[in-house]
């Protein structure tokens, strides 16, 4: 091959510079040749600055090739300052080195060239860079793979083989014209698939990566499985179809049982219509049969399109399963009428209360069949919420079974008054209520000494045994909250009603409280709550706010389960709130009572929302109560007579010796009173048989009357 030109004339100027170099500076000083060569060097070391910069690119490369003329300048000066040629003719070694540095390295017209291209003229061998090493590829013989799956390889090479796999084969979905599913398996037997990500695959096949999904490929019959095979189905078909018109398990899928949708990690088991009773169900299930259900109804209702509607939509949570009903109309603002036929009990002692929002009958118990003793009762709610009605429905039930029923409250009402013609006795203070309570209690004693006739032995009640020579009592204290509060007689309600919810039973006495709190500090002492908890099934009404019915609910419950919510009232969602923000108009009022809903705490702890019966006081309730009125026996009679607690409990005042002691006597024969209340009587120093017998201060009127009391004013 041909040298170069700029290589053949750069070596030119190397050979006849360098005796220049040494032969000028020695025979010549003054000669123009040495003003030359350092200007020459002057300029070589302003490229070596100008390359030097950090912002310079390539400064290597400029250094070397403005190195001959700083060199030759240096050789030049170095000569002329030297005697003759220097010791050993150094002049002329140096000359002559710098001429061969330049001749073999030339480095003006080599390191001028781009790309570093090495000069023809020295064809040097130039050092071929080493060939990737292939990588190991198993030879695919021709496996007679269809169009498609010839295809998808075409693209899946192009694309480099993204983490070392090959297509084994492509398959279409059907009816589908880009969806497909595509066999991967390792290149290199025995190696796993790893690092294939969703857009590896969509990239060859111009799909959006949310398009893709990849699965484990299970091990079949004449296939191999594993970690060194994976499937991918590529559907941006199926997925635009999917957003556009989803069906109900796929939108169940993406919007609710997704991680952020209203119950993470369920599956949609089933959706049902019920034309005739307006309602679609959603039946549902936890993926995973160890985890919870964690519901947030409104996501839920958000996710299927649903209005959020309290009304109307509902959740019932069975362990791992749960169903979400959702109604066209407010299923609870419907009545269900009482009737005798619902209100009778069967064998176990068993009556429908009410009705659920799915139409199922809700069952209450008029004495416990299974722990062989009568039932207790706890029904809670605010003021026209509902507890009278279900009181009616209670004692028609209790009356059918052939009961003995009590009713006190507070304050006299229409609908208390109405009852008290279907029951033994009822009355309307606080006085009536301690009285009542009294006695109750002093029939446990009665009763525990009372003769069976079959063996003429006492023995504990039994519900349902025809021998039992007494009828089962059912004590109702309505309002029992603020009676327990009462100045005069609270402290006799709230003791005697613990001692009858812990000692009742037994003798076939069952304690009904009514209020609007479960809580001790509010009457309910904690050993009450928790007997009438455990021997009842608590109902609990409209409690003033969600809030407040779900806290009551759950002081009633062994467990915090999700408690139903009773909205202040029912209505359905009509329209855009906005829109008539916008346009100024009034929200529709459309809603409906919820009067007579309740909660109702069922044995397992699961509370259930339904509609309690509903019994018209308006109109004659002897069709729901029984013709003759259950009453105690002639010897409970007359035993409650000898202890003086027998009587008509209207009188407006207690009876001497009633509650308190007699008034002590001085000494001169004169009664000394122990202090007045504010009614008048003789302030109580202590229960009869009670070791309580300081009063308790609870006001400034009490604590002025305990002053004048010590102070015999």
């Amino acid at each position: 091959m041909s040298t170069p030109r700029s290589v053949a004339l750069e070596r030119l100027a190397y050979t006849l510079a360098a005796p220049v170099l040494a032969v000028a500076p020695n025979l010549y000083p003054d000669s123009p040749v040495n003003a030359v060569v350092q200007l020459a060097g002057a300029a070589g070391i302003g490229g070596l600055l100008l390359a030097a910069r950090p912002e310079t690119t390539g400064a290597g490369r400029k250094i070397l090739r403005w190195s001959p003329l700083v060199l030759a300048a240096a050789i030049d000066t170095a000569a002329g300052h030297s005697a003759g040629f220097g010791p050993y003719g150094l002049d002329g070694l140096l000359a002559a080195a710098w001429a061969a540095a330049g001749w073999l390295v030339m480095p003006f017209s080599r390191h001028t060239r781009r790309r570093h291209r090495p000069a023809l003229a020295a064809p040097a061998p130039v050092t071929q860079p080493a060939p990737a090493r292939a990588e190991p590829a198993v030879a695919v013989p021709d496996d007679g793979a269809d169009l498609l799956t010839r295809d998808a390889r075409t693209l899946w090479k192009q694309a480099g083989m993204p983490a070392r796999t090959h297509i084994v084969k492509a398959t279409r979905h059907p009816g589908m014209r880009h969806d497909m599913t595509i066999l991967l398996r390792a290149s290199e037997p025995g190696r796993p698939i790893t690092g294939l990500s969703q857009e590896a695959v969509a990239a060859p096949f111009g799909v959006h990566a949310d398009d893709v999904a990849l699965a484990d490929v299970a091990i079949q019959p004449g296939r191999q499985g594993g970690p060194g095979w994976l499937e991918a189905r590529i559907t941006p078909d199926a997925n635009t179809r999917r957003r556009t018109k989803p069906t109900p398990q796929e939108r169940w899928t993406d919007k609710v049982g997704s991680p952020k949708g209203g119950a993470p990690g369920s599956e949609l088991v089933h959706r049902t219509r019920d034309q005739e009773r307006g309602v679609t169900f959603y039946r549902a299930k936890m993926a995973d049969p160890t985890e919870t259900p964690r519901i947030d109804l409104a996501k839920v209702c958000r996710g299927l399109g649903l209005p959020e509607d309290d009304s109307c939509v509902f959740v019932l949570i069975d362990g791992t399963e749960f169903l979400i009903s959702a109604f066209d109309k407010p299923p609870l603002s419907a009545i269900f009428p009482a009737t005798r036929e619902l209100l009778t009990p069967d064998a176990k002692g068993m009556y429908v209360c009410g009705f659920t929002i799915t139409g199922q009958p809700v069952k209450n118990m008029v004495y416990q069949h299974d722990k062989n003793a009568a039932a207790h009762g706890l029904i809670l709610g605010v003021s026209r919420s509902g507890k009278t009605q279900f009181f009616a429905i209670n004692m028609a039930a209790q009356s059918l079974d052939g009961q003995v029923v009590w009713l006190s409250t507070v304050r006299k009402d229409e609908k208390t008054t109405v009852l008290g013609k279907y029951i033994d006795r009822q009355g309307s203070n606080a006085l009536w209520m301690a009285r009542s309570l009294r006695a109750a209690k002093a029939l446990c004693e009665i009763r525990a000494e009372m003769p069976w006739p079959h063996d003429g032995q006492p023995h504990d009640y039994k519900p349902g045994d025809s021998r039992c020579p007494y009828r089962q009592l059912n004590v109702y204290a309505d309002e029992f909250m603020t009676a327990a509060q009462d100045s005069d007689f609270g402290e006799f309600i709230q003791q005697d009603g613990d001692d009858l919810t812990v000692t009742g039973l037994k003798y076939g006495i069952g304690f009904n409280p009514a209020g609007q709190s479960p809580f001790a500090h509010n009457g309910f002492s904690t050993e009450m709550k928790d007997n009438l908890r455990q021997n009842s099934r608590p109902t609990i009404f409209n409690m003033g706010s969600p809030a407040a019915t779900r806290k009551a609910a759950e002081g009633t419950m062994e467990n915090a389960y999700d408690v139903p919510t009773i909205p202040a009232r029912y209505s359905r969602t009509e329209g855009s709130a906005i829109e008539r923000a916008m346009r100024g108009e009034a929200d529709p009022e459309n809603g409906v009572s919820t009067g007579g809903v309740a909660v109702i705490v069922l044995d397992n702890g699961r509370a259930v929302l339904m509609r309690s019966l509903y019994a018209d006081f308006d109109t004659d309730l002897a069709t729901l109560f029984p013709d003759d009125v259950n009453r105690l026996t002639d010897h409970e009679i007359t035993e409650l007579e000898k202890r003086g607690l027998w009587f008509d409990w209207n009188e407006p005042e207690p009876r001497p010796g009633e509650f308190w002691p007699e008034p002590d006597e001085d000494d001169d024969g004169g009664s000394r009173p122990r202090g007045k209340s504010a009614k008048g009587g003789a302030k109580r120093g202590g229960k009869s048989g009670s070791s309580r017998s300081e009063p308790q201060i609870k006001s400034p009127r009490q604590a002025l009357e305990a002053i004048k009391s010590l102070s015999d004013a």
